[in-house]
This record gives C-alpha cells, sequence and structure tokens, in this order.
C-alpha cells in the first residue's frame, strides 16, 4: 500500500471512530435527560407526601431503573453520579420520615395492658363462681343438644347450657321468632341464643364499655363464652340475611344470663342496674385510671397546638371526659352529635392501639373568619379608629379559627402517612376547641 492510501484508511477510521464516539456521547446525553426527567417527577412525588409512605409510587420505578442503567453503563461519568446521589436521597425519603422514639410516647400501652390484666383476672374469678353458681343445673355437655323430638321445654326448665365458641356477629341472624345467634349444626343440634332483650343488651353494652375505657384490643375478638338459662324452642333457618335457602332448623332458645371474653372481661345481666348490664372490675376503673393521667384539664388560655396535644393524650390515655371537653360544643349539643363523639373516640382507640402511639403538631395558622380582625394591618392601614370600632360592633363576635398539622409516628418512629390538618374554633376571644374531632393523626 503506498503512502497516500496509508494516510487516506488511517483518516477514514479516525473518522469513524470519532463518529462513534459522537454516537455514544449523544446517547449518554440523552439517557441522562431521560433519566433526570423521571427523577425529577419521583421527587416531586415524595416532595408531595411530606415525610409519608405511598403504597404505590407512580414515578419511582422509571426514576430507579433509568438511573441503575446509567451507574452499569457510565459509572465513572460525574452527571451520572450526581444522579445517582439523588436517586438514593428520594428512595429513602420514600420510605416515609423517622425521628428518635421517646419512651414516654408507649406508656400508655403498658398502662392498659395493666389494667386489662386486673379486669381480666377479675373477670375470671366473676365467671368461676357463676359457674359454680349454676353447677347444678348446668347440662353436663352443650353438643350435641337435647333431641327436641324426645325432651320437652318442661324437662329443660331451670337448666343451663356454657357455650365456648359463640361467634358473634358472624353467626348472627333475624328469625320469625327473634333475633338471634345460632351456635351448632344440623348434625349435633343448635342453640339460638336470643339477643333482642336485655339479658343481651345489657351485657354487650357492658362490653362496649370495657373495650372503651379499659381495652383497644378487645376489637380483635370474634368468639365468646355464654353462660344462658334455656327458656323456649324454635324453628328458625339461622342464615344471615333475607334470602334464606337452607333447612329449617328446631333449636333451643337461650337467654344470655353472662358472656366471657378469655383473659378480657366477664359481664352479666344485672336486671336491678341502670345500664342492666355490668363487667367485673367496673367499679375499679375510675380510680386506677385517675392514678395514670398526665392531664387533667384544659387552661382558659390554651393554644391550638398544645389543645391539640391534649386531645391526644386524652385518646392515649383513655380520658373520655377530657377528650369530649376539648371538642367544640356546637358539635355535640344533642344526641346524635354525642354518639358520634363516641363513635370516632372508639376509631381513635383502635388506631392508637394498631396503627400509631403518638403524633407531633406544627405550628398554627391562624385566621378570623367571622367578625372584626384587628390583626389585619393592610386592611386597618386605611381605617382610623372610630372605623375600626364600627366595624368591630356590625360585624359581631369575632370568630377565629386554627388549622393545625399532625404527623403520625409508628412504634419505631416512623411517619405513618402525610401530615393530617385538624381545624379549631375560638369564639369572642374564649377557650379554642377541636372543630374536626374525626380526622385521624
Amino acid at each position: 500500500m503506498n503512502r497516500k492510501a496509508l494516510i487516506f484508511a488511517m483518516t477514514a477510521l479516525s473518522l469513524c471512530a470519532a463518529a462513534a464516539f459522537g454516537a455514544d456521547v449523544s446517547r449518554m446525553k440523552r439517557e441522562i435527560a431521560q433519566a433526570d426527567y423521571h427523577l425529577k417527577e419521583f421527587e416531586n412525588e415524595v416532595a408531595r407526601q411530606r415525610g409519608g409512605q405511598k403504597m404505590v409510587w407512580r414515578s419511582k420505578q422509571d426514576a430507579l431503573m433509568r438511573v441503575q442503567a446509567l451507574m452499569q453503563n457510565y459509572p465513572d461519568d460525574p452527571e451520572v453520579q450526581k444522579l445517582f446521589a439523588r436517586a438514593r436521597v428520594a428512595l429513602m425519603k420514600s420510605k416515609g420520615e423517622y425521628t428518635e422514639v421517646d419512651p414516654s410516647w408507649t406508656v400508655y400501652k403498658a398502662n392498659e395492658e395493666n389494667l386489662r390484666k386486673i379486669i381480666a383476672a377479675a373477670g375470671q374469678k366473676a365467671w368461676d363462681d357463676l359457674i359454680a353458681q349454676h353447677k347444678a343445673d348446668l347440662l353436663e355437655k352443650a353438643f350435641p343438644t337435647p333431641d327436641s323430638a324426645e325432651v320437652g321445654l318442661a324437662d329443660l326448665n331451670g337448666k343451663y347450657v356454657l357455650l365456648d365458641e359463640v361467634q358473634y356477629p358472624a353467626h348472627q341472624f333475624y328469625g320469625a321468632t327473634s333475633e338471634y345467634v345460632a351456635e351448632g349444626k344440623p348434625s349435633q343440634g343448635y342453640w339460638f341464643i336470643d339477643i333482642a332483650k336485655r339479658q343481651w343488651l345489657g351485657p354487650y353494652e357492658a362490653v362496649k364499655r370495657y373495650r372503651r375505657n379499659v381495652d383497644s384490643s378487645l376489637a380483635d375478638v370474634t368468639k365468646w363464652k355464654l353462660l344462658g338459662r334455656i327458656t323456649g324452642l324454635a324453628a328458625e333457618i339461622p342464615e344471615a340475611g333475607e334470602n334464606k335457602v337452607g333447612s329449617l332448623q328446631f333449636g333451643w332458645v337461650v337467654t344470655p344470663v353472662a358472656l366471657m371474653v378469655p383473659d378480657h372481661v366477664t359481664v352479666w345481666y344485672d336486671e336491678n342496674g341502670e345500664a342492666t348490664g355490668t363487667y367485673a372490675g367496673e367499679d375499679q376503673v375510675a380510680a386506677i385510671k385517675d392514678g395514670w393521667y398526665t392531664v387533667k384539664e384544659i387552661p382558659a388560655d390554651v393554644t391550638p397546638e398544645r389543645l391539640m396535644e391534649i386531645f391526644m393524650t386524652a385518646i392515649k390515655e383513655k380520658n373520655f371526659e377530657l377528650y369530649r371537653a376539648c371538642i367544640d360544643p356546637e358539635r355535640r349539643k344533642t344526641d346524635v352529635a354525642e354518639d358520634l363523639v363516641r363513635y370516632h373516640w372508639d376509631l381513635h382507640q383502635e388506631r392508637f392501639h394498631n396503627e400509631y402511639v403518638h403524633a407531633t403538631f406544627g405550628k398554627a395558622r391562624i385566621s378570623v373568619i367571622k367578625g372584626f380582625d384587628e390583626g389585619n394591618s393592610l386592611e386597618n392601614f386605611f381605617l382610623d379608629q372610630k372605623q375600626q370600632d364600627t366595624l368591630k360592633k356590625i360585624e359581631g363576635q369575632k370568630v377565629e379559627e386554627a388549622v393545625v398539622e399532625s404527623r403520625a409516628l409508628t412504634e419505631t418512629g416512623k411517619q405513618l402517612g402525610s401530615p393530617v390538618e385538624h381545624r379549631l374554633v375560638r369564639r369572642g376571644g374564649g377557650r379554642w376547641y377541636v372543630v374536626d374531632y374525626a380526622p385521624r393523626f
């Protein structure tokens, strides 16, 4: 090959190499730009959660996969390394904010557990006493049930039965003769526990009081023990719903005497009691709880932030009256409103039992929503004192609103979900009250 041909060949090779290099650089820049776009989408999504975690992140997978590919193909490129660093930060933030756990946050759980043990021990003793009291008239076994073709109601008059696995509300049904909980099956016979009368309703209300005031974990219980008196015989189709497809079954009607949730509580019918039902140890609860309350009243000059802290503390320490005192009186003026207050109390109890153990609160944003606003410096710049005094008279009582954000924290110190806003109100310069008592923390 002559010299000219050699130079030509070398030049051609150089041009091809340059073109290939240029193509690689162009592709890398394009891939970096695409990864940067998807990463920004993921970062913005994380920022909108404000420390909370989501089940599904719309941009996460694309962003991480693109940055991963860049790091594998161009690990030494400075732009790629910056993307990798940003992706690491965004990924960690997407797992939720964390904070150091203060041991005082979970004291309420230990208090609740200790109280549960006290009431459970009292309940076990009461249950044993009740069984002993009726032992002479107690059927030896619940199943198979006495055969109604051979045994009449007169033969069972004054007899009692002990049922160990009453599944309520799973086996509840509306029958032709009453509302029942059925226990049994065709091959063994049925017991129909009558739950339409005070003998059930009184004890069941006592169970709800126990759950509300003592032990949030009772919500997880689905099986009960029941001591009942045999009071009748009924023919029913023991199925829930109106469209019953099974066959008619004979079952012995049982009137409840006492209910027991093992390791929790024993309740019984009390015909002379105001509530017609009570639980063992109920008379001890108020005194025990009073000893662990860390807050017992609300200062007249309480700030919105501090009121939300007291509101949370009342829930954690099961101080229902303090919880109720935090809530705007306008939100609890009727019986229906009071029922809602109790309903959401139960929900708060379950959340602090199952989901989170504490919450922190941000600085309140306060605004005047009705009446004259002395703090509106812009408007008041244009008004003299006489005009301001006139507006105070004609606009009536001043009503202020505060918005406080809460961040719920789990037992490990992890923030659960995004911050939640709570509204509070103050009328005529009086005390602050919680308006939005229903939202979770």
